[in-house]
């Protein structure tokens, strides 16, 4: 049985709510039906989503659309996929676009579409205009282990940075996409790769196993950004060059400094850095990768320098520079070359056409 409304009580929750409301806690209170109606359609509230209500007229704040989609969900609704990546820093905010909720099996929320304002005039005050957009929609998503993939005391609650990733990778169009997304997210958001292999051995993955496996595997052997993963798989893999090891350590000045790709286990002493330019024209970085270069050139070993712009789009002539390096310096090729770019663009010496990738 409600209790007798109380004026306070209902103050108080959209004080906590950002100004919103729900059916059920507005019943809880003892506030009648009948006046919500009549606010409603006076145009003092707005319905937001199914059940939920806004005690204001204007457009909701991003802290107000993220609040009504968990109020929706209900008590245990967590922010997952791109909205909780919005919330960890991995991705731009989409103030556009739904807001991602995960509930547990059992719960009857479902995916709600867009909501519009639905009054242009409330008095004599001017409100938004009738059809703007009042809430961008929810899309639900479900758990059986929701209650290990939140993160602990955060508001609002969201989904853990491990768990985001592993989302955000699974609802990828293609397991290629899935690949790249978890290793940028993980390189970018800079995850524990040990959190990545605990959640997905406690939470297998239903869609794209094998790519998830692979891109960790990837990340195991040292990739750290996603520079160094276009050059691992579009560089090495993709031209059949050797596996480099990456970040191996080297002292310089008395100081532990680390080379991103070292071909030294394969009989050649070449280094190869790849220079993310954010990071590189910091001073220090910068003062700290001439002392490297200084001490590689005194202990006699080529080096090679490629920047994102490069690596991402002539692969093939990155390719081409590196083998050319390698095969100076003793390595012998065992297996063909099966990349097609290269196959049109390639000379018979490996060294690429720099007129002809300009040209394509």
């Amino acid at each position: 049985m409600p209790a007798t409304f109380s004026p306070t009580a209902l103050q108080a929750l959209v004080d906590r709510q950002h100004g919103l409301v729900t059916a059920a806690q507005l019943h809880a209170i003892g506030f009648p039906p009948s006046r919500t109606r009549q606010r409603l359609e006076t145009g003092r509230w707005q319905r937001v989503l199914h059940g939920v209500y806004a005690i204001t007229s204007g457009l909701l704040t991003r802290e107000a659309v993220l609040e009504a989609a968990m109020l929706y969900g209900g008590r245990a609704a967590l922010l997952s996929h791109r909205t909780a990546a919005e919330l960890w820093g991995m991705l731009p905010a989409d103030e556009a676009g739904p807001v991602h909720v995960t509930v547990p099996y059992g719960v009857s929320a479902i995916g709600q579409p867009a909501t519009a304002v639905g009054h242009a005039l409330h008095g004599d005050r001017v409100v938004p205009a009738r059809g703007s957009v009042l809430h961008p929609g929810v899309v639900v998503h479900r758990s059986r282990a929701q209650r290990h993939i939140g993160a602990a005391d955060l508001l609002p609650p969201r989904t853990t940075r491990a768990d985001t990733a592993l989302d955000l990778a699974t609802a990828q169009p293609s397991a290629h996409e899935a690949y790249v997304s978890l290793i940028g997210t993980v390189t970018n958001a800079r995850i524990r790769l040990d959190d990545i292999r605990r959640r997905m051995h406690e939470r297998t993955p239903r869609r794209y196993r094998k790519a998830l496996e692979a891109a960790v595997r990837l990340l195991a052997e040292g990739v750290q950004s996603m520079l160094e993963y276009r050059f691992a798989v579009d560089v090495e893999q993709a031209h059949g060059l050797p596996t480099a090891h990456r970040q191996g350590p080297v002292v310089v000045d008395g100081r532990t400094l680390w080379e991103d790709c070292d071909y030294t286990e394969h009989g050649v002493p070449l280094i190869v850095r790849l220079d993310g330019r954010r990071s590189h024209a910091m001073r220090e970085v910068a003062f700290r990768d001439r002392r490297r270069d200084n001490a590689a050139e005194l202990a006699d070993r080529p080096r090679l320098v490629f920047g994102y712009e490069e690596v991402a789009a002539t692969p093939c002539l990155v390719a081409g520079e590196v083998e050319q390096v390698l095969r100076r310096e003793g390595w012998i090729r065992r297996d063909e070359n099966t990349c097609r770019a290269c196959a049109r663009l390639t000379s018979p010496d490996t060294r690429v056409c720099v007129q002809d990738i300009a040209n394509s």
